[in-house]
């Protein structure tokens, strides 16, 4: 006597025959198509439904719908009955996606961890709305169930008090990412990746192969591309950057900090290198080609021009306001510079001064005329000895005629100190 399913594995259901209501065999599963649920509640939302199959009958593949089905479980074999078979046009299948041939055996993003996992069955559960796919199955068991020894792998391992390592992820907690068989993209609102900090999704991306990599990297978008590129390896960004279009890479590079934009366009082919700087937004192409002037070994090369200046008579209310409507990065955050109508550096301010003085005070009554500051031309030896001795977190470039070029940070001082560049 059959008992009616209601938690069944999709490993088990690939190869069943499938009867209809007459109980005639009508072939046997090859895939199972699922599209997002279409009935509005919050709790079927984000599980797929199964709503067609790929079945092979008579040496042929059949993309089939129906209007109900049945999975009945007799013994450790399944037995599937629908009804209402219909054939359908395989166009009608590009509306979802094919658990078989595009999730299982795939790599997806475990948002909890953080990491690459590889989907060894998909657990499916059927209710009176229908059938759907609720979670992955990523752990030892569902690799042992799917070569149809779990069963006496579990008793074995019960005689020593042991158990086989199971882990379930469940759908709301995954991001199918292998796109290499199939055109589902990842979407700028539904993305799940983008709700990981830029290291986690820079590390995942760089554990996919080659043609996954820029493919997952294009679905970002140009904000979450900039932070997610700064974080990966050269030899990595070097990749994304010669495969994106010029057009994509160029509005990514524009979204980074200027002197990251250089390293990167520093290390291209030149006709690349050419390509970007032209596509780039005016201001930002002049700014990136003067930072390139400069060697591996002067301050310049190592500076970045994305700083805050202000002139002595700004109020703190003012500068205040300016961040907040500006909302820059925290290493802009660093220290502010005071400039006369010259641009010519006069003074500094810190964010802490700001914060604890009348916002009606002058940027004059709190400014620092004694101050630390480097030429662009200086040899980038120096600068951790003087951060260091001087207890700063970023150090003002200078010209040599005292124009404000721009600032070096420490973040970039710490890089080069484990050997990413080249200070002392």
């Amino acid at each position: 006597m059959g008992s009616l399913l209601t938690t069944f594995y999709l490993s088990r259901l690939l190869g069943c025959k499938i009867y209809d209501a007459r109980e005639n065999v009508l072939g046997s599963i090859v895939d199972v198509w699922v599209h997002a649920s279409q009935t509005g509640t919050e709790e079927d939302a984000s599980r797929p439904k199964i709503a067609g199959l790929i079945i092979k009958s008579g040496g042929k593949k059949r993309h089939v719908q129906f209007t109900s089905l049945q999975i009945v479980k007799f013994g450790t074999r399944y037995k599937v009955q629908c009804q209402l078979l219909q054939d359908v046009s395989p166009e009608v299948f590009a509306d979802g996606m094919l658990l078989q041939e595009n999730i299982l055996d795939k790599q997806i993003v475990d948002i909890t961890g953080r990491k690459l996992v590889r989907v060894n069955d998909i657990r499916m559960v059927a209710i009176s709305s229908g059938a759907y796919a609720v979670a992955v199955d990523v752990g030892v068991e569902g690799l042992l169930r799917r070569i149809g020894i779990v069963k006496p792998i579990r008793f074995t391992v019960s005689l020593f008090k042991g158990r086989v390592p199971s882990k379930y992820i469940l759908w709301d907690d995954i991001e199918a990412i292998d796109f290499s068989n199939f055109n589902i993209k990842l979407s700028k609102t539904q993305s799940k990746l983008h709700t990981l900090h830029p290291s986690d999704v820079a590390d995942i991306i760089e554990e996919l192969g080659k043609a996954s990599k820029t493919t997952v990297f294009s679905s970002l978008d140009e904000e979450k591309a900039a932070d997610v590129l700064e974080e990966m390896e050269e030899d990595e960004q070097i990749h994304i950057i010669e495969n994106l279009p010029v057009e994509k890479a160029a509005d990514v590079l524009e979204k980074m900090p200027v002197n990251e934009a250089a390293d990167i366009i520093d290390r291209l082919e030149d006709d690349k290198a050419e390509q970007l700087l032209k596509e780039m937004e005016q201001e930002t192409s002049e700014e990136v080609r003067e930072l390139l002037e400069y060697s591996n070994t002067q301050v310049g090369g190592l500076m970045t021009t994305d700083f805050l200046s202000f002139y002595e008579n700004n109020t703190v209310e003012e500068v205040l306001l300016h961040i907040r409507q500006g909302k820059p990065d925290m290493e802009m955050l660093y220290n502010f510079f005071i400039v006369d109508v010259n641009d010519k550096l006069i003074a500094t301010v810190s964010l802490r001064d700001l914060l604890i003085t009348d916002p009606h005070t002058s940027l004059k009554s709190i400014m620092k005329k004694k101050h630390i500051s480097v030429y662009d031309e200086d040899p980038l030896d120096s600068l951790a000895e003087i951060v260091s001795k001087y207890n700063l977190l970023a150090v003002p470039v200078i010209y040599e005629d005292g124009t404000l070029a721009g600032m070096v940070v420490v973040d970039d001082i710490i890089e080069d100190l484990i050997g990413k560049r080249r200070t002392k």
